[in-house]
């Protein structure tokens, strides 16, 4: 290994560590390791796999930033597997140097240096995914040389149905697949064969749970991504948010690969497998998901991060094209300055807060919890037993939950979230006192306040970090919750 490899291998593994074990969890984090402290069949926001994982951890380890982060391990170790994999099957010759191009083409992208890291979903959407590409393409080359192995296509199946269980986006992955089989002639008799079906049926077992859940709660999870994604408020094209795609995507993924992804697409190494449906497979999962999302983009809004398995299969394509290339050096240096900058940004100060006082409300939220956390224990203990805790998003009320290790939080706000599925009605928490925490982008409304009998001045918990302002946090008490004729706490 060349010795520039080995200093951006030992820097992108120690910002992770970094980020593992330092780093308070992002509001979502949290919020997803709450989910795994009310187990459930699915969730409002998202399947329910990751909920599942972390509520096992956190069951056999208790609560920490190293056990939150734990399962990344595993599944980041699942994934680089895979990859040699992929790796030593496309190659004949220089497969541990083409590994580790591949693998630190992967840690350099801003995209999944992140996506890997954070205690999402996506890291087990990711990584289920690729396992699923591989078992596939190594069916479908089979099958064109009638020496398939039909575990490979069962295993697939059941990889993909993991990934759909993770996040919903993974039927991308199976657009990209079902593409390639209408596609290409090689492996267009397949669609008459009932192992494919067999794959299918397996494939859909994953949805059980989630359809059930949707059942039990008036399909309000598939509603609400068809209210995010399909129904915009405003018809007409978005240019905004087309252009807000399709530039972050271009950045975040790096803009030192999008050359090198056309070429190795249009014209395959020859070093490479001869024969191999791989790129065929490659191109289709791109494409179909890029497309798609591009065009959900024009006419309503779409996430970058929503086109995260796109991308996966083109990696092992690369390393032949990044051998002797000052681009590759080029990409690290990128990739190392976007993740220190990242570690910064997420474990230090803000660097929004730098620029102005109002932008990237989200990052802000990382901060302060344990300044507020201490101010909500000395108002609740002025309040005697056990009161209720309520914020005004459920960003907020997860972080709060996440620091003082409760699930004893509400979340009260105009916004449907998973909060809304725990919550008791108003009869059951009449006449309790609460302490209410609040912040500027989530403001406590008059509304809330009116449903007690009298209510605390707020007491301000400003939050700076080398003494630069991030935000205030306004803690209060209210006495004797009154309730309402409608529920204020859930709005199922």
């Amino acid at each position: 290994m060349p010795k520039s490899w080995l200093l951006f291998l030992i820097g992108f593994i120690l910002l992770r560590l970094v980020f593992w074990v330092a780093v308070f969890p992002n509001p979502d984090e949290a919020y997803y390791w709450l989910w795994g402290r009310h187990p459930a069949l699915s969730y409002y926001d998202h399947p329910p796999l990751n909920a599942w994982i972390q509520g096992s951890f956190t069951a056999l380890l208790g609560r920490s930033t190293f056990v939150l982060r734990l399962p990344n391990l595993f599944s980041n170790a699942a994934l680089f597997c895979t990859y040699y994999r992929i790796v030593s099957y496309l190659y004949d010759q220089n497969t541990w140097r083409y590994f580790l191009l591949t693998l630190m083409l992967i840690l350099a992208s801003p995209l999944y240096f992140l996506f890997l890291s954070l205690a999402w979903h996506d890291h087990w959407l990711i990584t289920f995914s690729l396992i699923s590409m591989y078992g596939f393409v190594t069916f479908l080359d089979g099958y064109v040389d009638r020496q398939a192995q039909t575990w490979r296509l069962y295993g697939a199946a059941i990889a993909l149905g993991c990934a759909i269980l993770c996040k919903y986006n993974a039927v991308f992955v199976a657009f990209g697949f079902i593409a390639t089989l209408i596609v290409d002639r090689r492996v267009r008799s397949l669609w008459r064969d009932h192992r494919l079906y067999l794959a299918g049926a397996i494939v859909s077992l994953a949805g059980v749970p989630i359809v059930v859940w949707n059942v039990s709660n008036q399909f309000q999870s598939f509603q609400y991504y068809v209210d995010r994604s399909v129904q915009p408020d405003d018809v007409g094209l978005k240019i905004g948010p087309f252009l807000a795609f399709a530039i972050v995507s271009f950045f975040v993924v790096s803009p030192f690969y999008w050359k090198a992804f056309y070429r190795s697409l249009k014209s395959p190494s020859p070093l490479m497998r001869e024969n191999s449906l791989y790129p065929v497979v490659a191109f289709w999962v791109f494409a179909v998901s890029s497309v798609l999302l591009t065009m959900l983009s024009l006419i309503s809004a779409a996430l970058y991060y929503w086109n995260i398995t796109a991308y996966l299969m083109l990696f092992p394509l690369l390393p032949p094209l990044f051998t002797k290339s000052r681009t590759f050096l080029a990409a690290q240096t990128y990739g190392l300055l976007f993740a220190a900058l990242l570690i910064i940004h997420y474990g230090l100060l803000p660097l929004s807060a730098l620029i102005s006082r109002d932008a990237d409300p989200d990052s802000r939220m990382l901060y302060g919890w344990n300044e507020v956390a201490t101010v909500v224990r000395m108002q609740a203990a002025t309040l005697g037993g056990t009161p209720l805790l309520i914020t005004t998003d459920y960003r907020s009320a997860s972080a709060l939950a996440y620091q003082l290790n409760t699930t004893n939080v509400l979340a009260i706000s105009d916004r449907v979230d998973q909060f809304d599925f725990w919550s008791a009605p108003d009869h059951s928490l009449t006449g309790k006192n609460a302490v209410i925490v609040s912040d500027n982008w989530f403001p406590v409304v008059p509304k809330l306040l009116a449903q007690f009998d009298r209510v605390s001045e707020p007491e301000t918990v400003s939050i700076k970090r080398f003494g630069v302002w991030i935000k205030n946090y306004y803690v209060q008490r209210g006495y004797r919750f009154k309730g309402s004729n409608s529920s204020t706490v859930s709005k199922k």
